[in-house]
């Protein structure tokens, strides 16, 4: 097992502890991360909202909740998040429902920017792209996968908006709330149950 995916675990937060303390730091006017500014600021506020309204409307089909209760080994599901990402506020509360509905999977959140050495292993195309989930062996921690940010409907929604205007805008950032709003967290659900039920 590496040292940085140690060191990392003795650092991260359940997800009840990471949305109380995201809370704690918006009541006191911070986001949480190494970087403070007022945007960061409201799209952590932004986020809070969509995550409680996400933690109340977000379901698991019975088709993936029978696969996630069949999953026979004990994982660990390590995920690299931050307050401020949007679209970390749409992914997370998909991970917890699904580790609720799994008995043999157990998430861990960890900050993106107090783990700079784990995140450095997983990057996107060269960038700290965060929501980043590590597939760890639970009796080993041996690495065995990782997937993110984002599902691959919605990867190249992004990568077709940049090819045609150059930047991802608010326009871009907008269509892209739009899209997980109308996916209801199906394709996260399901490219996940995929990649667990192809790990040996």
């Amino acid at each position: 097992m590496e040292t940085y995916i140690e060191d990392s675990l003795k650092r991260s937060y359940s997800y009840q502890e990471y949305r109380e303390l995201v809370t704690k730091l918006l009541k006191e006017g911070k986001s949480t991360g190494n970087e403070q500014s007022d945007d960061l600021l409201h799209y952590s506020e932004l986020n809070e909202v969509r995550m409680n309204r996400l933690d109340k409307t977000i379901a698991v089909p019975d088709v993936i909740n029978d696969g996630l209760k069949h999953i026979e080994k004990k994982y660990i599901w390590l995920v690299l998040s931050e307050g401020w990402c949007g679209d970390a506020a749409q992914i997370l509360p998909i991970l917890h429902k699904m580790e609720v509905s799994a008995p043999n999977i157990d998430m861990k959140i960890v900050f993106r920017d107090e783990n700079e050495v784990l995140m450095d292993r997983f990057l996107t195309n060269g960038g700290r792209s965060i929501p980043k989930l590590i597939v760890l062996d639970a009796a080993t921690n041996d690495v065995l996968g990782d997937w993110g940010p984002r599902p691959a409907e919605a990867k190249q929604l992004i990568i077709d908006y940049k090819a045609k205007h150059g930047v991802i805008d608010e326009t871009a950032k907008t269509d892209l709330q739009k899209w997980y709003l109308k996916d209801k967290g199906l394709s996260t659900q399901q490219e996940l149950l995929e990649l667990m039920q192809g790990l040996k």
